[in-house]
């Protein structure tokens, strides 16, 4: 088995690039993921691993053997290294090097003829798109669209916020038009959340085919998924602002639809 000791041994270097750069990600088809947990959720979502890495003081070389496959590379790095490359405060010994799945429109196959859907406009921040995977796990939603992405989706606070749910959902990305374009060729009901020209939340139907779009705190959506909409739709405001985080107001929505789809 490699042992790399050296932060400027040259694959590690590499390694950072991935762990900082979108465009190395996209360049390479990889990305990091840190942690035993995410690590078992990357294997639970079919996910491809390439490499692994971990400090023998963390985790032990054994159970390294025992749980990865041998087709996959292993490699025991020094605490310097390990610390170089960890993302997060706590540590606990083991990195992987993924390989990124297909996550184009055309990628998406549905298991269930009644799907549900979340799709997120132009939405930035990295620990909104994580909280948002986590209710999508949560509610076992059939798929998540990032429409217009302004974030890669391995970026590793993604990873990190989703707490491994990126690996847990079907993720696919595309513009909005394309993704509109998608939903109604599969006869699915799109509900806008927005305020203008908008119905209260609990009064739609999302017992058939449905995707509830979300857009940013700042601006909301964009005039083309208002246009678009089976039905805007709003969640009362009672107090002396009229928007709530994103993936609040996500949350709250998709548990009226599955609350309405179980009873």
């Amino acid at each position: 088995m490699k042992i790399i000791s050296s932060v400027q041994n040259s694959y590690i270097k590499d390694l950072l690039k991935l762990q900082e750069k979108s465009r190395e990600r996209k360049k390479t088809n990889l990305f990091i993921v840190e942690g035993k947990r995410e690590i078992e959720l990357v294997l639970k979502g079919n996910y491809e691993i390439d490499t692994i890495l971990f400090e023998a003081n963390l985790f032990l070389k054994k159970e390294i053997n025992n749980t990865f496959s041998t087709s996959i590379n292993k490699i025991e790095v020094s605490k310097d290294v390990y610390v170089k490359l960890a993302y997060r405060d706590t540590t606990e010994g083991i990195i992987a090097v993924v390989k990124a799945k297909n996550i184009e429109l055309n990628s998406i196959k549905f298991k269930n003829k009644n799907p549900l859907i979340l799709v997120l406009e132009g939405v930035e921040k990295p620990g909104n798109i994580g909280a948002v995977l986590r209710t999508a796990d949560a509610a076992n939603v059939d798929a998540v669209f990032i429409a217009d992405a302004k974030t890669d989706i391995y970026n590793p606070n993604i990873i990190r916020s989703s707490v491994g749910c990126v690996f847990t959902n079907t993720v696919v990305t595309g513009s909005s038009e394309e993704i509109i374009s998608f939903l109604k060729e599969n006869n699915i009901n799109i509900y806008s959340a927005t305020l203008q020209n908008s119905n209260e939340y609990y009064k739609e139907d999302y017992t058939k085919p449905t995707a509830i779009v979300v857009g940013t705190e700042a601006t909301g959506l964009t005039q083309i998924w208002r246009d678009c909409a089976t039905q805007n739709i709003n969640i009362p405001m009672e107090g002396e602002i009229d928007s709530m985080n994103v993936s609040v107001a996500c949350a709250i929505i998709t548990f009226e639809a599955k609350r309405q789809r179980i009873f």
